[in-house]
């Protein structure tokens, strides 16, 4: 996922103490512990954690939880998921899981596992192992059989798919778009031929030269662009290439961006 540039805590629940409500579901969930027999300091497990897009009042309780109980924690950047566990009282050692050294990694946590450690993963947002890293980590657990588990939570592409409007009955996800002209174009010419939905992650700085090459590809079909989901200035503006391209010229966006193609 786009890495985040801010955390947002509640600004659209008005909730200012995240504490009350959190103790409280610490209860029931300590009660549904008790009741299905799982519990997070299960040995020798990998976690795979999705975290905030955004909005800090966004992660799970599990989460949250799984986080305190696990004896190392791999993170994309550090520093960003050291504000995160900070926000929530989690001191754990951390340990740099990026694409610079993911292959190093990789072998060092599956060791550590198998030796029977308790190791999560998370990245700057969302879902790991979504155009972020964890695909080889999961793989090597696979391939070794060491156990893991997903930690589900929020997700961009399924905001969004559905903040859209456009049918979510089956969609296409293709990450990020490529920075070169010739391949960029040619992912939009595929989108335009698909009868689903597709959703790309596009930088800020390049949505008006793709927007621009929406013109002559599909000219007459209607996108969206979802930008700084759960965060302050979060936006879903639908319409005609042209038309967005004309609003982003006037005003240039920042932030995270989804760009959404209808179906055919």
């Amino acid at each position: 996922m786009p890495p985040l540039h801010g955390f947002v805590l509640h600004q659209r629940l008005g909730c200012s103490n995240l504490n009350r409500p959190f103790s409280l579901l610490r209860r029931i969930y300590a009660q549904s512990i008790a009741k299905n027999g799982f519990s997070s300091d299960d040995q020798r497990m990998l976690y795979v954690v999705a975290t905030p897009i955004g909005n800090l009042g966004d992660i799970t309780l599990r989460a949250v939880e799984v986080l305190k109980d696990v004896d190392l924690i791999a993170a994309e950047d550090t520093r960003h998921s050291g504000m995160l566990l900070k926000h929530f009282g989690i001191k754990k050692p951390l340990v740099s899981y990026h694409e610079h050294n993911e292959a190093m990694r990789t072998a060092q946590l599956v060791e550590r596992l198998a030796a029977g450690e308790n190791i999560a993963l998370i990245t700057d947002a969302g879902m790991p192992g979504l155009s972020d890293p964890g695909a080889r980590l999961i793989r090597e657990c696979v391939k070794r059989v060491l156990p893991f588990t997903i930690i589900p939570g929020p997700s961009s592409i399924l905001t969004a798919l559905v903040g859209s409007g456009f049918s979510a009955e089956k969609f296409f996800f293709g990450g990020f778009l490529p920075v070169k002209s010739g391949q960029r174009e040619r992912e939009l010419r595929a989108a335009a031929a698909r009868d689903e939905a597709t959703i790309f992650f596009e930088s800020p700085y390049r949505l008006t030269k793709t927007l621009n090459a929406c013109i002559d590809i599909m000219q007459d079909r209607q996108l969206c662009v979802a930008r700084e989901l759960t965060k302050k200035f979060e936006e879903f503006r639908r319409g005609r290439a042209s038309e967005l391209l004309a609003h982003y010229q006037a005003h240039p966006p920042k932030g995270e961006i989804v760009l959404l193609i209808s179906a055919l």
